[in-house]
């Protein structure tokens, strides 16, 4: 079947094709969400080698497991899965945390995490995602996601940055809606706390 005619493919043709050893029919799934899988991996990778690597392990796992794939979920959600996957791994083969401080401070913004007392973290109606209005603001933002341990950014960025569900967020990461929401927390207070100089009146 000639290009053209396979990118008029739904998905599930293509994966059908593809289990069956369809090449033309896996590369153009490949082609369908390439752009996807890559703009992803670098929202939670937040560097673009590390982010093209995943692009390329991705699609490498799924042309192996491929044939696992059962469709009760999206295909899309099985996706940002696989990356998530990736990105975890490479985060974990890391020595060093982003962070020296747990996140779990956050669950008590009036103390810091040496368990003194603190200033309180501004309350905002916006998440940190809905403010970042100005290139400025922005870098700061994207600064501050960069510090955030990488299991507490795929939440923030499958939450706030791709507007998944919780429990859309937590079958794509394996987890559980309270630990989603938990993380989702602790992230948004961490990311604010962060930026609340640049969002303070007078600062």
């Amino acid at each position: 079947m000639r290009a053209p005619e396979l990118d008029s493919q739904t998905d599930a043709q293509l994966i059908r094709a593809s289990k069956e050893g369809d090449r033309a029919a896996f590369t153009a799934l490949v082609r369908r969400y390439e752009e996807t899988v890559y703009r992803f991996a670098f929202k939670v990778c937040r560097d673009r080698e590390k982010a093209d690597e995943t692009l390329q392990d991705t699609f490498i796992t799924v042309f192996r497991k491929l044939s696992s794939f059962n469709g009760k979920a999206k295909f899309s959600t099985w996706l940002y899965t696989v990356v998530t996957n990736h990105c975890l791994m490479k985060r974990r083969k890391r020595k060093l945390q982003d962070l020296e401080d747990p996140l779990e401070a956050y669950d008590e913004p009036h103390v810091g995490a040496d368990g003194k007392p603190k200033a309180p973290v501004a309350r905002w109606d916006e998440t940190p995602a809905d403010i970042a209005h100005n290139r400025q603001l922005q870098e700061a933002l994207d600064h501050a996601i960069r510090r955030l341990p990488v299991e507490y950014r795929a939440v923030f960025v499958l939450r706030d940055v791709e507007g998944n569900s919780n429990e859309e967020t937590a079958a794509i990461l394996k987890i559980s809606v309270e630990a989603t929401k938990s993380r989702l927390r602790r992230a948004r207070a961490f990311l604010r706390d962060q930026l609340q100089p640049y969002v303070t009146p007078g600062l």
